[in-house]
């Protein structure tokens, strides 16, 4: 059974309605996966089957963020120097504010994000500046437009990020006049989401793509 028909049978069909997380694997569903029941399940056993699901998918990726983040703070630091260049997904070409954010974390935890950085911003839960730890999101107003970037804390105060043109990828301190003024809050990601539909099917979309890819080469 294909990726996307398990997870939107048994996450978006199944749960009542009850939103699926957005993270997936960008190679696969996850192992453990239940079968689909071919008989007939009461409602509420569906119901509470999924939220269990839910569960594991959320606990197992708010675990590899943690228990991952020095390796993927390690990785985004492999990328400094790298220009900025808008609309572009890779390093070899360049990589913008949330394409540069986008690309560690599928490189490195195999997880995919959503492209813009407003988007960005409505996955995980909201954190305090003083809740931070290394591997949490940081967003800011650089164009009088909230959560317009975005970039990915390392600790000590500091995050990376790929800032504007004519620059590259780098570290700066949020304690900074310029990002001080400008910080518009932080993401921790745990799993959960409050995507539109439209904005989750295009993450499933992208899976689906990769995928595809994956079989050609």
């Amino acid at each position: 059974m294909s990726f996307k028909k398990v997870l939107l049978s048994q996450c978006l069909g199944l749960i009542l309605g009850l939103s699926a997380p957005f993270m997936v694997y960008a190679a696969d569903a996850p192992a453990d996966l239940p079968a689909v029941a071919e008989t007939a399940v009461p409602k509420e056993s569906m119901f509470q089957a999924g939220k269990a699901y839910i569960a594991k998918v959320s606990d197992r990726f708010a675990d590899t963020v943690t228990g991952k983040s020095e390796e993927l703070i390690n990785r985004a630091m492999e990328v400094i120097g790298v220009r900025y260049r808008w609309d572009t997904e890779l390093p070899q070409s360049g990589l913008d504010g949330s394409s540069f954010v986008g690309y560690v974390f599928k490189d490195k935890l195999g997880f995919l994000l959503p492209r813009k950085s407003t988007q960005m911003s409505r996955v995980g839960k909201p954190i305090s500046r003083e809740e931070l730890q290394p591997g949490d999101l940081v967003f800011f107003n650089t164009m009088r437009l909230t959560f317009s970037h975005v970039g990915i804390y390392v600790g000590d105060n500091k995050f990376i990020h790929s800032p504007s043109k004519g620059t590259s990828v780098r570290v700066d301190d949020l304690g900074s006049l310029y990002w001080d003024k400008r910080f518009d809050g932080a993401r921790r990601l745990d799993g959960s989401d409050n995507l539109d539909e439209s904005e989750r099917q295009e993450l499933l979309n992208e899976v689906k793509n990769l995928k595809r890819k994956s079989r050609s080469l």
